[in-house]
């Protein structure tokens, strides 16, 4: 058999530099585009190929298949497929009725002339690239690669394949992955127009895991299209302090570019204790649903027992913002000042959190709610609760996740559970089970009063049931309008049942959303959002000059700011387009004399553009659209709206992220989270960047 020389990805493409730990900077030699990653895990140059050249791709695999065969001791039947050749399975000499038994393959055996990938062969890399990715997707823990049924799975289905081993994916694969969101993320960073940031803090819930932190960049590209990317998950120490954290974000911010970049930052107020603290979610006070795991039986009651806690601890829960006692660390606000910005999602749920604590009876009666939800969970045929539920609360654990530390999606299924009460009476059997006429009329009070908290949340949040939405990008414009019609349902409510639910909820949003009506920032991001303008004003004039001092202190047409009021703001001054080159064909003095002259146009000043801007109607058009095809008209008024409306209402989704993976990853005994979460977290934030 003649030789067949080495066929390697890297034959395509120029190495141009090669540092320390095998890493590579190479040129693609069709399109010159530089790519780094390691000399061991080509995947990146592969898929570089598959996608943006796929002739030369087909010609590689031809390439690595001909490698095969001329190593081959068995002869390799070829046929096409879509135009390009490939080649079947060997069939071994010791195969029963043409069934062929693979060597190393489920069946055993020991005869088989079944060739193994190399190393570097395509088809190795992109199914190991498919593994990595469904780890990350899917938040799966690595040693799922050395379980004996996943790699039988793989053998039966590509016996060529050589699983990789856990130690190589966690060392090395999804570090390179890492490594290449992160290039991606520079790159994107490095044009952006505007940008603000999002700081969040958690806690697992065990003592062991001390703490998270992650840092979030939402910026607005040169294409007008708003991105949101992780920029970095780091664990926290135990003595880690609200200074110390602030270290930890300037690091961040410094390494990836963006220091003294961000217009604002969204971030609550630490405490002294936030970090000792376990953070949960607000839920509904003793809806103690368990929650339903993916082989159809429900968990343990230590969820239930936690919901129970949370309840009892009140608004002191462990997010530290609002409701917690203890003394605020001063460098926190200090260092970040005016460019601090609440999350008002948190704000929100403080709201349901303190109208809910404040009225006690309301517990015993969702008690009985959930009792009544679990014993027709059981009762009734999953085909019967599907017509009610619709698949709420039956989708496994990742969904479920959701519903037992999520006040919205509990009250949802309430609601379905009060609609359909005679039904499901009626297919269970009520016994001593069934509700009754007073607590129905207060579980309905409660659903009324709550109704339209929830559409503000979902309006923020989006559908948490479904695929976590990276991208999904809600700003600060909502907000005001929010409190503005929260403020309104409340005082147009009765709650005979349960006064003090109205009383607490009122209270709450007062102290906690109340102020964003006067703040100018909010009065700004919601006027530039043209499905809302001027609207909601019951004092057009104020809000007008309110609106043209704020604007006023980011417009580049506008005297400077005061350099002592705003580092964040002075770095923020966006460059002025250059104007359009004059063509070369324009018309003469004296040969075109006999036209009139065209009058010199002058630059429209703020207070002009906004009084043009407002006297237009409102529309529905999406706002970065209108702003990118309006730039022109309004090129003040542009530069301010692509900067506030990169602010979000809601922090960041890395909080689902996480709140998934631990329910996911955490051993059903021991608090111990893998090792490689945070790594886990950042790339299921950032998968978009690398698959797509």
């Amino acid at each position: 058999m003649a030789s067949v020389s080495k066929v390697s990805i890297l034959d395509y493409f120029n190495i141009v530099f090669e540092g320390e730990n095998g890493k590579i900077e190479s040129n693609c030699k069709a399109c010159g585009t530089r790519i780094q990653a390691k000399r061991s895990v080509t995947s990146n140059f592969v898929t570089h190929l598959k996608r943006k050249h796929p002739v030369m791709y087909d010609d590689f695999v031809k390439r690595k298949d001909m490698k095969r065969e001329g190593y081959s001791s068995a002869s390799l039947h070829s046929f096409t497929n879509g135009g390009s050749t490939r080649h079947a399975l060997p069939i071994s000499a010791g195969s029963v009725g043409g069934m062929a038994t693979l060597e190393g393959g489920v069946g055993g055996g020991s005869g088989g002339g079944i060739t193994k990938f190399d190393k570097h062969d395509p088809r190795q890399v992109l199914i190991s690239e498919a593994i990595a990715k469904m780890i990350v997707r899917d938040l799966q823990p690595v040693s799922i690669v050395g379980n004996q049924g996943f790699r039988e799975l793989l053998q039966l289905l590509e016996p060529r394949y050589t699983p990789e081993s856990q130690r190589y994916i966690q060392s090395q694969l999804l570090p390179a992955y890492a490594y290449q969101a992160q290039l991606a993320t520079h790159q994107a960073l490095a044009s952006a127009q505007a940008l603000s940031l999002s700081l969040d803090l958690w806690t697992g819930s065990c003592a062991a895991a001390s703490g998270y932190l992650g840092v979030t960049c939402h910026f607005l590209s040169s294409d007008w299209q708003m991105h949101s990317s992780l920029l970095a998950c780091l664990p926290l120490t135990g003595g880690s302090s609200g200074s110390r954290v602030l270290v930890d974000f300037e690091e961040v911010c410094h390494s990836h570019g963006v220091s003294g970049r961000a217009f604002r930052v969204v971030a609550d107020p630490v405490s002294s204790t936030t970090l000792a603290t376990t953070k949960r979610p607000c839920c509904l006070p003793g809806f103690l649903v368990p929650p339903l795991h993916s082989n159809g039986h429900y968990g343990s009651d230590e969820g239930m027992m936690d919901n129970d806690e949370d309840t009892k601890r009140g608004i002191k829960n462990g997010h530290g913002k609002c409701g917690d006692e203890g003394g605020h660390d001063e460098s926190w606000e200090q260092s970040l000042g005016v460019s601090r910005v609440d999350c008002f999602s948190r704000s929100l749920e403080e709201c349901i959190r303190v109208g809910l604590s404040s009225c006690i009876q309301i517990s015993s009666t969702l008690t009985k709610a959930a009792r009544f939800y679990n014993y027709i969970t059981s009762a009734v045929p999953p085909e019967k609760l599907s017509q009610v539920f619709d698949g709420l609360m039956t989708g496994g654990a990742e969904n479920n996740s959701h519903v037992v530390w999520d006040w919205a999606a509990q009250l949802k299924v309430l609601r379905r559970l009060l609609d359909s009460m005679d039904f499901l009476e009626e297919m269970s059997g009520p016994g001593e089970m069934a509700l009754d006429g007073a607590d129905r009329a207060l579980l309905r009070e409660l659903s009324d009063t709550l109704e339209p908290f929830t559409e503000a949340w979902d309006m923020v949040h989006g559908d948490r049931g479904s695929e976590i939405q990276a991208d999904r990008h809600v700003s600060i414009s909502l907000a005001l309008p929010c409190v503005l019609g929260l403020r309104k349902h409340l005082s147009e409510t009765s709650t005979p049942h349960c006064p003090p639910l109205l009383l607490g909820l009122s209270q709450a949003v007062e102290r906690f959303l109340a102020p964003i009506l006067e703040n100018p920032l909010y009065i700004a991001a919601t006027t530039l959002d043209p499905q809302f303008k001027l609207t909601w004003s019951s004092n057009p004039d104020w809000h007008r000059q309110v609106l043209i001092e704020e604007l006023s202190k980011y417009s580049t047409a506008s005297s400077p700011v005061d350099p002592n009021t705003d580092i964040h703001t002075q770095s923020q001054t966006l460059p002025v387009p250059s104007p359009s080159p004059v063509s070369s064909l324009s018309r003469p003095c004296k040969l075109f004399s006999f036209i009139k002259q065209r009058p010199a146009t002058q630059a429209k000043s703020l207070e002009q553009e906004l009084a043009v801007y407002l006297h237009e109607e409102p529309t529905d058009e999406e706002a970065l659209h209108y702003w990118c095809r309006k730039a022109i008209d309004f090129p003040l008024l542009t530069q301010v709206a692509k900067r506030a409306l990169t602010i979000p209402a809601c922090s960041t989704v890395v909080e689902s992220i996480f709140t998934t993976a631990t329910h996911l990853l955490l051993p059903e005994r021991g608090c111990v989270l893998p090792k490689n979460l945070e790594t886990l977290i950042y790339l299921k934030a950032n998968h978009r960047l690398l698959w797509t």
